[in-house]
Parts: structure tokens; C-alpha cells; sequence
């Protein structure tokens, strides 16, 4: 679509700010990393695992400056945006530690500041600011609607959930849609109605039965303050392939709201927090959708291949730092690494990696570091070896979550098990390959399902450290030396 006069004006905006980031910059050294990743990736966790890491002391041995003694320590600062919400760090570390509780999820933007003091190699003292920026990785999907007219997205909206699987859980939304006339006299009521349905169904999809991740808009599942505003309260409907709306129309009354979202929720999160990232990193439950099935797997790519087309991506120029800032370093994190035997990491991220393999292809001309990892910010298991007759298994040990279940057994949080969770295929095309495709939780019963992987409570930890326990990780250290490692040099 040609730029239109508010996408001019969003380009100077962005410029203009891009200018005062750039002064500031200079005489303090910044990074902004930008932490996502779709729900229940583990995105507070990270956060938190990074922080202490870094302030409190952690194991990083992969992590050159911290591991050869150059970063003298870290330490929080007030952070630089007054309208945006603080990180909640403190509140974070006492649910892991303290209580052995998983942090609430992510529901809205927030910012913590991390000053780090370190040598370059040459000796000089320096000091590095990281700003990390807490976004819900739902919101990245709603980014493409910039550039898409509500006739555009409602027809995408309404062939995505015609198909197979989403189907199904459409059947509430559609019966009421099938009732609707687009043409005829705006009706609040009927707007009304439409949007609560068409919310369900988006919740529905995300069950963890099903899993789905391409489910924009992203503030219909986080609606915070702007719940029940018009903002909020449109959904697609069936239209004539020509045309446009008429005046005084339901039609034409989405076509406002939709323009209003577009307005009031998109466009000021990309020029306040999105447009000024320097690094980003996306977190991936990849494990989430091998539980759900090869629908909910198929689904994730099509939603990081939308979030990676969303990134401005490039080698970083000092043009670009005047006056269109890019993100020069991306990686994706499989999370939850610790679900699955050391065996079967290189698994995973070659499951990761052909999952985004067509939206980097695409990233590659640029300039950006592209990488994939296989992570655990906060491991929660040991290793093991179950012996079944004369085979052993490969396996984990963990405190399962309170409620959660395996056969007949209802865990109660307390009961340390050791878990064979299945293996993940050598040639991860075996995941993709429709027919002989693996069965998930969507498609069959949980003894059935290929692979069931449970939720673990955070570990146990001793507390013989003056400054506290370090928290145990699988591959923080390498995560941190992709991210900022060439910015400590």
C-alpha cells in the first residue's frame, strides 16, 4: 500500500526521535533490547534470570566479559521512560526463589534499566547502559495491520478460521456472523455481540490444547484499560469482494473502529518502543505446540514468520542511527530446554530452526545477525536415566506444578518424579510432514499424544551465597554473549 499522509508523519516522528536517541547515545552508551515472545514463553523469567545473573552473580562461562573478569559488576538504575511502567524485577526474584512460584505473565509494556560497568580489552573503564523493553510478543502480530485495510484483514481473519482445526472453535462466532448484514444500519448492540465472540474464539485458539499463536488483533486477548472501548469492539465480517462501505453501514462502523485500533494501540507502541530497539530477542514455547499437535506447530511458523517481517532489520549504519534505527541482532530462543534431555537440544533448535527458516532466509540480504538457541533462563530439572527392562530412557527429574497430571496421577506440587517426555525426531521435517505428522493433545488424548511435556515448579536452592543463590540456566551465558557481547568488546 502507498505511504499515507499519517505514515509521512509517523516517518518524521520517528526521525525526529531517532535524532534525540542518537545525542543521548553518544555520551552514554546504550543498548535497548527488546525481550517477546507469544504467551507463556517465559518472557519475565528471562528478564529476571538476566538481571540476577548479572547483579548478583551468575555462571556464564560462555559469556566472554563476565567470564574473564572484565565487567566489574551491574547495577539498576531508574529507568528513562516516566510513562511507562517499571520492570518489576524484586517482586520477580522473590516468587522464584522465595516462594518457588512462576512469575505472572506478561500483560503490558515495561522497561528496567541496567547499568553495566566493564575494561575493554585494551583497559579502559567503560560503562555499558542495557534498557530491556518487556512488550507481549501478541502485540508484534498486530503490527502488519498498518498496512492492511479492514477489508484486507477481515477477509484473512475469516479463511483462518474456516480451516480445519479453528474451525471448530469458531462455530459460536460464525453462527452469529452468518446473521449479520454488512450493509445494512450500524447496530452497537450487534458490534457489540460480534466482538465478544470473535474474542472467545481467539481465547479458544490459545487454550493450551490448541496453542495457536497467529491470533491479532493482540490487545482483543490483553485489553487492559481500553476493555469495552470502541477501540476494542469491532470483528471481521463477510463482504462483497468490490465495493465500499456505505455510509451508516455496520460495515462501514468496523471500518471506523478498526481505524481507531490502528490509531489509538498500534501506532504509538511502534513509535514509542518498538521503532527504537537495538537488539531483540524472541522467546518460542516451541514445547506448548508439540503438546498441542502439528496444526499448532504449522501455526507458530506462520506467526514468527509474521513477527521477523515486523523487525526493521539491518547492519546499523550511522545513517540509520540519525534517522531510521534498526535492529542489528536477533535471536530466537526456544524456551524451556530444561523439559528435555541435554540429548535432545540440538533437537529442539533444529526444530526452531526450520521453523523460522523461510522468514530468515528473507532477513539474511540485510546485514542482521540472525541465531537460534535452545534455552532454559531458570532451570527447573535434573537430569536422569529411567530403566525400562533393559533400555534406559533419557530423562528429567522436577517438581511437577500443583495440578498437573500424567495418567491417572494428579501431582501436588511437592512430589519430586522423574519423566520421559519422548524424543524429538533427528530430521525435524518429520514434525511437518502432514500425514506423518505427530499426534498432539488437539487430535488425541494425553496418553496418546506423542509427546507430553509438564510444568515444573522453579528448583529447590541452597542459599550458602552471601548475595543469595544463582539461579541455574541452560545457555543464558551463550544468549548474553550473541545479544550484547560485541558491545562489551
Amino acid at each position: 500500500m502507498a505511504l499515507s499522509f499519517t505514515d509521512i508523519v509517523e516517518e518524521a516522528r520517528l526521525s525526529a526521535r531517532a535524532l534525540l536517541d542518537y545525542g543521548d547515545h553518544f555520551f552514554n552508551p546504550t543498548v535497548r533490547l527488546g525481550v517477546t515472545g507469544l504467551s507463556r514463553a517465559g518472557k519475565t523469567v528471562f528478564i529476571t534470570a538476566l538481571v540476577h545473573g548479572l547483579t548478583r552473580g551468575g555462571r556464564f562461562p560462555i559469556f566472554e566479559p563476565y567470564a574473564t573478569g572484565r565487567i566489574a559488576g551491574a547495577r539498576l538504575e531508574p529507568q528513562p521512560d516516566d510513562a511507562v511502567p517499571r520492570f518489576d524485577y524484586e517482586n520477580h526474584v522473590r516468587s522464584l526463589i522465595e516462594e518457588r512460584r512462576w512469575p505472572n505473565s506478561t500483560v503490558d509494556i515495561s522497561e528496567l534499566r541496567l547499568v553495566i560497568d566493564y575494561q575493554r580489552r585494551n583497559g579502559a573503564d567503560r560503562t555499558l547502559t542495557l534498557d530491556i523493553v518487556d512488550y507481549p510478543g501478541e502485540w508484534l502480530l498486530d503490527l502488519p495491520l498498518l498496512n492492511k485495510s479492514y477489508e484486507q484483514w477481515s477477509k484473512e481473519s475469516l479463511g483462518l478460521s474456516r480451516q480445519r482445526l479453528r474451525a471448530k472453535l469458531a462455530e459460536p462466532w460464525h453462527a452469529q456472523l452468518a446473521t449479520l448484514n454488512a450493509q445494512g444500519r450500524e447496530d452497537e448492540q450487534a458490534a457489540l455481540f460480534a466482538a465478544k465472540l470473535f474474542t472467545g474464539y481467539l481465547r479458544a485458539c490459545r487454550d493450551e490444547r490448541f496453542a495457536m499463536s497467529l491470533l491479532p488483533p493482540g490487545r482483543f486477548l490483553m485489553p487492559g484499560n481500553l476493555a469495552g472501548s470502541p477501540a476494542l469492539t469491532f470483528a471481521p465480517l463477510d463482504l462483497p469482494d468490490n465495493g465500499a462501505a456505505p455510509e451508516g453501514s455496520l460495515w462501514a462502523m468496523m471500518v471506523r473502529r478498526y481505524e481507531a485500533y490502528k490509531d489509538v494501540v498500534i501506532r504509538p507502541f511502534f513509535r514509542d518502543h518498538f521503532s527504537r530497539l537495538d537488539r531483540q530477542i524472541v522467546l518460542v514455547d516451541a514445547l506448548a505446540a508439540f503438546n498441542a499437535g502439528p496444526e499448532a506447530l504449522v501455526d507458530l511458523e506462520a506467526a514468527l514468520a509474521g513477527i521477523l517481517d515486523c523487525f526493521r532489520i539491518g547492519r546499523g549504519t550511522l545513517l540509520s542511527s540519525l534517522f531510521r534505527p534498526r535492529i542489528d541482532r536477533i535471536l530466537f530462543a526456544a524456551t524451556k530446554a530444561d523439559h528435555l534431555h541435554q540429548s535432545s537440544h540440538d533437537r529442539l533448535e533444529a526444530v526452531l530452526r526450520r521453523t523460522v527458516a523461510k522468514a530468515v532466509t528473507r532477513a539474511e540480504y540485510t546485514g542482521a545477525a540472525i541465531d537460534v538457541a535452545a534455552l532454559a533462563a531458570v532451570r527447573a530439572t535434573r537430569e536422569a536415566q529411567l530403566q525400562r527392562g533393559r533400555e534406559k530412557l533419557p530423562s528429567i527429574l522436577g517438581t511437577p506444578a500443583p495440578g498437573e497430571t500424567a495418567g491417572a496421577e494428579t501431582f501436588d506440587g511437592n512430589t519430586e518424579v522423574a519423566t520421559f517426555p519422548g524424543d524429538l525426531p533427528v530430521d525435524p521435517e518429520q514434525l511437518f510432514n502432514g500425514e506423518t505428522a505427530f499426534r498432539g493433545l488437539s487430535g488425541a488424548t494425553a496418553a496418546r499424544a506423542d509427546f507430553r511435556f509438564l510444568r515444573f515448579r522453579p528448583p529447590r536452592l541452597g542459599n550458602e551465597a552471601p548475595d543469595g543463590p544463582a539461579l541455574p540456566h541452560i545457555r543464558l551465558d551463550r544468549t548474553l554473549q550473541f545479544l550484547i557481547g560485541d558491545r562489551l568488546q
